[in-house]
């Protein structure tokens, strides 16, 4: 057997270290580049909004979380796949906050592009924008709070996902009695743009509903994703 010299031993490690620092280092440039795509869509959005009042408050949980997320990633960066997930979600909310959600104007965007109205289509009777959101916040959130919490637990792949998936539900039901209670301290108008029910008096309880589903998507999908490397390691 081959003896393997200590001056060899620290050159793989050093190479070994080299690889890590360079993906850490890349895995930073690409989340420096999501968040100036946001940053870039959030000041087009910020740009004369349908209700700028409405806006704002749509924003306040915004300018708390994007410097956490920032802090996070500054600590560990997030993988690329998971900071798409969020460039996309708050890309979405920073969409819907322009326009109010009740007030995003897709069907007029569908008949400039397909020749169609999505409402038509489905025979809706609301503008669906905001189930679309508390949907994609399910899906596209999922991810991040699985890595932070794998981060400070040790613990299965199923214990994580569980993990994360309660964290989904449980801040999507806070979110509707922050919504509630924002509501009672603000003027009727604006309250009603801000909670966007629509009519629906079931409206907090279906978003909750859609958030959970998303989450419940997308920790099928890492569960499956999961199997499916543990299964070709095993192979190999």
């Amino acid at each position: 057997m081959p003896i393997e010299y200590p001056q060899r031993q620290d050159r793989a490690s050093a190479a070994a270290k080299g690889r890590l620092g360079s993906t850490q280092s890349d895995s930073w440039r690409f989340a420096l580049f999501c968040l100036g795509i946001y940053i870039g869509c959030w000041l087009l959005a910020a740009v004369e909004p349908y209700h700028r009042r409405d806006w704002l408050l749509e924003n306040l949980l915004v300018f708390i979380a994007i410097p956490y997320v920032v802090f996070q990633q500054w600590k560990c960066p997030f993988r690329p796949a998971t900071n798409v997930s969020l460039l996309l979600f708050l890309c979405l909310h920073a969409v819907g906050a322009h326009f109010t959600y009740s007030e995003v104007p897709y069907d007029a965007w569908a008949q400039k592009l397909a020749g169609y109205r999505i409402t038509d289509l489905f025979g809706w009777d609301r503008n669906h924008f905001d189930r679309l959101v508390h949907l994609a916040y399910g899906v596209l959130v999922f991810p991040a709070a699985r890595e932070l919490y794998a981060r400070r637990a040790v613990a299965s792949e199923l214990t994580l996902t569980l993990i994360a998936t309660q964290f989904i539900v449980a801040t999507s039901a806070a979110y509707e009695l922050i919504e509630w209670g924002a509501v009672l301290v603000v003027d009727q108008d604006l309250g009603m743009a801000y909670l966007g029910i629509q009519g629906d008096v079931w409206d907090a309880h279906k978003d909750v509903l859609l958030a959970s589903a998303g989450a419940i998507i997308s920790a099928v999908g890492a569960s499956v994703r999961h199997a499916t490397s543990a299964h070709s390691r095993s192979s190999d």
